[in-house]
């Protein structure tokens, strides 16, 4: 056995089970509020209503009108990400993230402190259960495929451990959904060939699969359809860019309701490079039109920056040159090109980093009742 997979139960919904007693037992869904909001997350007692992530709120409500609807608090998700994996550590040496809630372990070499892989991930599901007061599910398996395979075939509060005999037997009966890559076109054009289960897709030949999805589509189905998967256990990658964006629940103009949206997207995005210790050197802008129509545009700056004014002054200017006249639906400002943010030596440069930490460590403690942009403000007042 090479690797464990460890996807937390319905994580942000579970994390407010925990803190409210009052939600223990009931419907919890987290996400958008608005009207065009989305599920990010429901509780298991929600998903028997066939409420999922990803779905529209507004569905959500339909399916379950008597749930506890919550917008969620992120930043304390955050928290409790980092405690679960500051656990995850102490079983390997290697832990790659995929999310806040879910990451696999590579368990090479470790079998004199494993005895038995089984009982390794016993271990695991008990310590953060009496340290976070949460419940994971854990899958072990020969690869990172199989590994994320058997930690959803018992959820919640699985464990799962696939023996390399067993691969082809486990692995037959599921939806050929189940595999990476597999979306909802793929899913289709394997239908037109009457291929519903892996262990169909196993028994099809490479031609006639690759008429269907492409020669390089059906190599990789069919390598994981056998349970092949010879990608390595990889460590936390850097970080390539930190971005915030936010729909809005009735398309706005590109008046002034843009440009105070993106005044206060430049300032998340801003704190969130300054606490990082990080720069940028280019800042993109993403506009989603009410039509659907999506523009991107970006722009590299001679130096880095992790000033809110900057990366608001050039987003604005990004947006002002599409001259847009439609109604828009999102906005969304990245800064990516990061860089080490060690403080300036330069008098104006050292100023600037001293106000922004003294306003980030307001903010830090007093959150909304903090210092804020007057433009924001008034707004807010409006």
């Amino acid at each position: 056995m090479a690797v464990m997979h460890v996807d937390m139960d319905a994580f942000f919904a579970a994390i407010e089970q925990r803190d409210h007693a009052a939600y223990r037992g009931r419907p919890v869904i987290v996400g958008g509020l608005s009207g065009r909001g989305v599920v990010s997350t429901c509780s298991y007692e929600a998903r028997r209503y066939g409420v999922h992530s990803a779905m529209a709120m507004e569905r959500a409500r339909t399916l379950c009108p008597h749930a506890v609807f919550l917008e969620g608090n992120y930043a304390h998700y955050r928290e409790v990400s980092r405690a679960i994996f500051a656990i995850f550590a102490r079983y390997s040496p290697v832990v790659e993230p995929l999310s806040v809630d879910e990451a696999f372990l590579d368990l090479a070499g470790l079998a004199r402190i494993m005895r038995t892989p089984r009982g390794y991930a016993e271990k695991l599901k008990a310590d953060i259960w009496h340290e976070v007061g949460l419940v994971a599910s854990c899958g072990i398996a020969p690869n990172k495929f199989l590994a994320k395979i058997a930690s959803d075939l018992e959820k919640p509060d699985g464990l799962v451990v696939i023996e390399e005999e067993d691969v082809l037997s486990v692995l037959a009966p599921l939806a050929v959904a189940r595999i990476w890559g597999v979306g909802k076109k793929t899913e289709e054009a394997l239908r037109a060939l009457r291929i519903k289960t892996i262990g169909e897709l196993r028994e099809t030949s490479p031609a006639r699969l690759s008429c269907a999805v492409g020669a390089r589509m059906a190599h990789h189905l069919l390598a994981l359809a056998n349970g092949v998967d010879t990608r390595p256990v990889v460590a936390a990658r850097e970080r390539k860019s930190i971005g915030r964006e936010h729909t809005f629940p009735k398309d706005i103009s590109a008046g002034e309701e843009a440009e105070a949206a993106l005044l206060a997207l430049a300032g998340e995005v801003g704190r969130r490079l300054r606490r990082a210790g990080i720069r940028a050197r280019t800042i993109q802008i993403k506009v989603r039109l009410g039509s659907f129509q999506t523009i991107t545009r970006s722009r590299t700056l001679p130096d880095a920056t992790c000033y809110d004014a900057e990366i608001y002054k050039t987003a604005y200017e990004l947006f002002c040159a599409l001259r847009l006249r439609e109604g828009i639906r999102l906005l969304g400002i990245t800064a990516a090109g990061l860089t080490a943010g060690e403080l300036s030596l330069f008098r104006d440069e050292a100023k600037k980093d001293s106000l922004y930490a003294a306003i980030d460590a307001i903010n830090e403690k007093l959150g909304t009742a903090g210092i804020t942009k007057a433009k924001l403000l008034r707004r807010a007042h409006e």
